[in-house]
């Protein structure tokens, strides 16, 4: 029988309406007879009696399992919440904003603020829609020609996010209008009415914060006015720098040295509060002190400790991060003195202050001529470098020496036209600026920001013919780059890979520059994986309606609805060497460029050798919050993707995580360990075992390793005395863990390892970053102990496919049957081993007899399968952290919380349980678009050819800071020999089916001796192998069928093989891979 709570008397009073406990599997139970009686104890609180009648009124406990706010769609938001917080995420809920001009740089950022979730977006724009708006606004069809632009967008907008209210203005804006918002953008306005407007904002109570920006053909500008003085909560949005006491000296200024397992980040100047400081108490009276002298592992606080008590052991030293006020200055004074500009790019230092000038100079111009510029119209070029060359002699202070009249020239040909990737660049900006705003969070642009990427122009000079106006819906583009290179865009064969949040963004950019919209263009998109609803706050192609179905299918059917005219064809495969029969060679031959939008390293890695391979120009580019970067590879002139490659992170010594964690990371990682063994993985080996059960056995008899013992062992736990036939036994089983993992364990640690101990040179065992843990003690008043015994009490029961009872939605009817569980007394044995070697890799011991062990195993495993009812299986539970219903991050952030309340360790909530154990990658749209809009103003340069490397552009940014730094990439290393010179880039083909003897004078015809020849792991021909010259007049393709057993598929014309050659004077040649072409 179950152990079951008794009553004084003897008898089981079970009341009615509750569950039946005694009358529960009898022929099963997880506390078997034998350990009933002395060896039980009773861990239910005694003064809750089976009645109820006197007990307290429990709190429900079955929200557990929908873990949302209430006021925040987790499931929606996680990613975005990663980065913000929910603090911020609350501010932006309470934010109205408005975006004043909607041709593309009003949609963009209209766009990133719907998807954000601000309170509301009002779209102010008097003008209607015309041909030439389609390159730039993604909202707009052939159909919305003529209608107001505003009320085009509206519709399509609400879809990205219901929660936003949107709402249009269609007639003159005025001043008073403005008090209606937490911030205003304007994307095309005067500089005599955003002076105006500005004036207004920055001097009303509170301020209203002012962003002007504008997108002109390759060149872009931001004007950020956040009032007369905006504090910025969090300059940074990184979490405070900590670190661990190792000591501390009694002096002045006091030397704090820090454990050597991290380096510390902290700088000079910052501030720090010490707690747990154990001995010098006088520290940890929650006073900030400031830091000097930092360096990697120590540095020196502005404290006199010379009186304080000595140093004993234990403390926490962490970051104060301190709010900064910035004092902006209005328009009408920063436009005559700018003050500093944020350097992007340190080949154009003095871009900036030119383009200053070249702004205003714009306005000028349209203020005079009623219109823009013509492209490629001299006479209006003149004019607009006169009105430059006019506002820089009457500037008092900050007058350029020198005007680069080419740029200005570029600047008024394309001055009209707003081109997609920039538009989509600046409105990830402009819209990181506006939660800036409304936040507080991240440090805004301090106050103007300038950017241009005449790069991206073709390097042959541009005929006026070519710039005018085709009547087409690319003219826009057209008037900067010529008719010659939108052919080119249109014809071009691209192949992107991934279509989830840089993959849409990538999409819909491609989709308006016209690439792949010619009858000779294709654009191929391949992604396997489906929509989530996590997907939606950032991947805006895809709708709620969408969850469930391919990503790439409906990406594509959404880019042929911004663009009609596009050729794609969408895939669903993973692009790997598995697929290789879909994206074979004649595949890559025929491509153009590669656009990577890829979420990991190793499907990064892939790609980058198959554009290495074919010789392929690779566009990467990657997200990381606020965070982002671009990198270009280009045949022959750069190095490629894998060249170099960021350190592995560092991870946590095994017996740290299972024994000594320090940290909450710790925590999480074990607790997800050990959520996937016992609810997963051993399920799943029950599985294995009773689908073929002699195979099984004999594998693992054949393996008769410690690894195999334990999961023989684990196997027939699962399947005896672990065994669910109930719900009870399910809670049992639960509760039982609970005392397993977070008393038991405990007290063996702490038996084995007292808090005295010492280690064999004499130092305290329990020194830093060593925590000392305390056993917990279970009780049904604790919520959180409550709350881990139903989740993993309902996930049991979902292995066993066991159903849940309506009764524990009640939560003094769980707790009576939590209380019914008996916990066996639990006494520490001696001679337990525990791993603590850093350098482990394996906490199984091994066994000297672990084969006959398995062999015991195995004989009393077939016992247990005759116990077992026919057709028994279990259901394996796959982690999955985007289902708040599904229990699974309730039980890891109880496993972790728990634990880390043995440890003293600070818990975290189940949010952030899930960012850390679901590896959640931070993102937000914002960057996302930064990161698209930048590598699309490359794809330009390479589409048309003739670039040098110093045209091409890297990046890498961070929204948070802001910070941009642009720098031209890396050239790849070359290898020389003799009169040859060769890269990474060169791959050596020789074809007509050649012979081995063939090949080897073919590189003897260089100068080369081959004394080595492989095919994958196979060696083909050793110079050292008498046998092997037998070989000499066999074709390579047999050698390789032969010898290697390769199987060449039909599609397959060609092999490669590794050759390894040295000179004349024996000096090893690194040699590019050779291609031998059969047929």
């Amino acid at each position: 029988m179950l152990p079951r709570k008794r009553q004084v008397g003897g008898e089981v009073v079970v009341e009615e309406g509750e569950p039946d406990f005694a009358n529960e599997s009898p022929i099963k139970k997880l506390c078997t007879d034998e350990s009933k009686g002395s060896d039980c104890k009773n861990t239910g609180n005694s003064n809750i009696s089976s009645s109820n009648s006197s007990s307290s009124v429990k709190p429900p406990i079955m929200a557990l399992g929908n873990g949302n706010s209430g006021d925040i769609d987790e499931d929606l938001h996680s990613r975005q919440l990663a980065v913000y917080g929910r603090e911020t995420m609350r501010r932006l809920f309470a934010s109205n904003i408005l975006v004043s001009g909607m041709q593309g740089l009003g949609a963009e950022i209209a766009k990133n603020l719907v998807l954000a979730g601000v309170k509301s977006v009002t779209l102010h724009d008097e003008g209607v829609v015309e041909l030439w708006d389609l390159s730039g606004n993604f909202f707009f069809t052939e159909d919305d020609i003529g209608k107001n632009r505003a009320l085009a967008c509206v519709q399509k907008l609400q879809e990205l996010n219901n929660a936003v209210l949107i709402s249009t203005l269609t007639t003159q804006l005025t001043k008073e209008k403005l008090s209606d918002f937490q911030a205003v953008v304007f994307t095309d306005i005067s500089l005599d009415k955003a002076i105006e407007f500005d004036d207004y904002c920055h001097n009303h109570q509170p301020p209203i914060s002012f962003i002007k920006t504008e997108v002109r053909g390759l060149f872009g500008s931001v004007f950020c006015d956040f009032g007369p003085e905006f504090t910025v909560l969090d300059v940074d949005g990184e979490d405070p720098h900590t670190g661990i006491v190792a000591s501390i000296s009694n002096d002045n200024p006091a030397m704090i040295s820090c454990v050597d397992d991290e380096r510390l980040e902290f700088q000079d100047g910052d501030l720090v509060l010490f707690t747990e400081v154990h001995g010098m108490t006088e520290l940890n009276d929650g006073k900030p002190r400031k830091i000097k002298n930092a360096r990697p592992y120590s540095f020196t606080i502005e404290q006199d400790t010379t009186n304080y008590a000595g140093y004993e052991k234990g403390g926490i030293v962490t970051q104060v991060k301190q709010p900064k006020v910035l004092k902006f200055k209005p328009l009408r004074e920063a436009v005559k003195e700018p003050g500093d500009f944020l350097l992007i790019d340190f080949s154009k230092f003095d871009r900036p202050p030119l383009l200053h000038l070249a702004f205003q100079a714009l306005d000028k111009f349209i203020s005079e001529l009623g219109r823009f510029p013509v492209a490629g119209s001299e006479d209006d070029a003149t004019k607009f470098i006169s009105l430059v060359t006019s506002i820089n002699d009457g500037s008092a202070d900050g007058r350029l020496e020198e005007i680069d009249q080419k740029i200005l020239r570029h600047f008024a040909f394309g001055a009209r036209a707003v081109l997609n990737p920039m538009a989509a660049m600046f409105g990830g900006i402009v819209g990181q600026e506006v939660v800036k705003a409304c936040s507080a969070k991240f440090h805004p642009l301090f106050q103007f920001f300038y950017f241009d990427s005449v790069e991206s122009l073709p390097t042959e000079a541009l005929d006026p013919s070519d710039l005018k106006p085709l009547n087409s819906r690319y003219d826009a583009q057209i008037s900067v780059f010529g008719a010659k290179l939108q052919q080119k865009l249109e014809d071009s064969k691209v192949f992107t890979v991934g279509s989830g949040a840089l993959g849409c963004e990538f999409l819909k950019n491609l989709a308006l520059m016209g690439v792949a919209c010619g009858q000779e263009g294709k654009l191929t998109i391949t992604d396997d994986d489906v929509i989530e609803k996590s997907n939606l706050s950032r991947q805006f192609l895809f709708r709620d309606w969408n969850i469930g179905q391919a990503k790439s299918t409906v990406a594509a059917t959404a880019a042929a609805l911004i663009n009609s005219r596009i050729n794609i064809e969408a895939l669903q495969n993973r692009a790997s060497p598995e697929t290789e029969n879909v994206f074979d060679d004649t595949f890559w031959e025929n491509l153009d460029v590669v656009i990577n939008a890829l979420d990991n390293v190793n499907a990064r890695l892939y790609i980058d050798q198959r554009c290495l391979y074919f010789q392929k120009p690779l566009l990467e580019s990657g997200t990381l919050g606020a965070k982002c970067n671009t990198q270009m590879v280009i045949p022959h002139l750069t190095e490629n993707y894998g060249a170099s490659r960021d350190p592995p992170e560092k991870q946590a010594p095994m017996c740290t995580v299972h024994s000594f964690p320090h940290n909450i990371d710790h925590c999480l990682t074990w607790a997800r360990s050990e959520f996937e063994g016992l609810l997963e993985k051993v399920p799943a080996e029950v599985n294995a075992y009773l689908t073929n059960p002699s195979e099984y056995t004999t594998a693992m008899k054949n393996a008769g390793d410690a690894q195999a013992r334990n999961n023989l062992e684990s196997v027939i736990e699962c399947l005896d005395k672990e065994r669910c036939e109930t719900f009870q036994d399910c809670i049992t089983w639960a509760r039982l863990k609970f005392e397993d993992y977070f008393s038991n364990r405990v007290k063996q640690l702490t038996y084995t390892f007292p808090e005295d101990a010492t280690t064999s040179s004499g130092t305290p065992f329990w020194s830093a970053p060593k925590r000392f843990p305390r056993p917990l003690v279970f009780s049904v008043d604790d919520l959180s102990h409550l709350q881990f015994v139903l989740a993993a009490s309902i996930l049991r029961a979902e292995t066993f496919n066991i159903a849940i009872p309506d009764w524990i939605k009640s939560t003094q009817k769980f707790a009576d049957a939590v209380n019914n569980v008996m916990v066996p007394e639990f006494q520490p044995k001696k001679d337990v081993k525990i791993v603590i070697d850093e350098k482990a890799t394996n906490i199984l011991p091994a066994s000297i007899d672990d084969a006959a062990v398995i062999n015991e195993l195995v004989m009393k495993l077939e016992k247990c399968r005759e116990q077992l009812p026919p057709a028994f299986k279990m259901n394996p539970i796959q982690f999955e952290k985007d289902d708040d219903t599904n229990y699974h991050m309730d039980v890891i952030a109880g496993f972790a919380n728990m634990r880390a309340r043995n440890y003293s360790i600070p818990e975290v909530d189940k949010l952030k349980a899930k960012f850390i154990a679901g590896r959640i990658i931070p993102a937000i749209a914002t960057s996302t678009a930064l990161a698209t809009g930048l590598v699309c103003l490359e794809l330009y340069k390479v589409l048309a050819g003739e670039h040098k490397i110093e045209d091409y552009r890297n990046t890498f940014a961070n929204l948070a800071l802001p910070l941009f730094s642009m720098a031209e990439p890396v050239p790849p290393k070359v290898i020389k020999h003799q009169d040859m010179s060769w890269t990474v880039w060169d791959r050596w083909i020789i074809k007509d089916n050649p012979t081995l003897k063939q090949l080897l004078n073919w590189l003897k015809e260089k100068g080369l001796n081959a004394y080595s020849i492989s095919y994958g792991s196979c060696l083909l021909y050793n110079s050292m192998f008498p046998k092997h010259r037998e070989r000499m007049d066999k074709h390579m393709v047999d050698l390789a069928r032969d010898v290697a057993k390769a199987e060449l598929p039909p599609y397959r014309n060609h092999f490669d093989v590794v050759v390894a050659c040295e000179d004349d004077e024996d000096n090893d040649i690194d040699i590019p891979q050779i291609s031998i072409y059969f047929k």
